[in-house]
């Protein structure tokens, strides 16, 4: 698969990632300082952003650019075990509108300890990946 995607035969340009345009590895975490924000904008050249990496939705403008986190299917980390997707509408102001999706996350978590992985991961499936005690 490609680091990146590039979708710019019209505008708004549209750029999808995994981590960052920077490193496919790179966190951009919603509290990141702005200045983090505004040197990937201008690094990307896009008008929209889509990444996960984090597992944490959210949306935001930085200037002239939508940064979009669109969450994860599995592995969630926002104490939702739901999947989530972000659906982009591009356009004069493009906006995001995150979703939810429910699917059986107990086959799933079963599945993980069939297995042999460690049963931690079975455990943050259901919690959606809130801290169990």
């Amino acid at each position: 698969m490609p680091l990146q995607l590039r979708l710019e035969e019209r505008s708004p340009k549209l750029l999808l990632v995994h981590g960052s345009p920077c490193k496919v590895n790179e966190y951009l975490f919603e509290d990141r300082p702005a200045a983090t924000f505004d040197r990937i904008a201008q690094m990307a050249g896009t008008d929209v952003l889509v990444y996960g990496h984090t597992h944490l939705p959210y949306q935001k403008w930085v200037g002239a650019t939508l940064f979009v986190n669109d969450g994860s299917v599995g592995k969630a980390k926002d104490g939702d075990p739901r999947a989530c997707y972000a659906l982009v509408e591009l356009g004069r102001r493009s906006r995001a509108e995150l979703r939810r999706v429910a699917y059986d996350v107990e086959a799933a978590a079963r599945a993980v300890e069939d297995s042999g992985l460690p049963v931690e991961f079975a455990a943050q499936l259901r919690s959606g990946g809130a801290r169990t005690t």
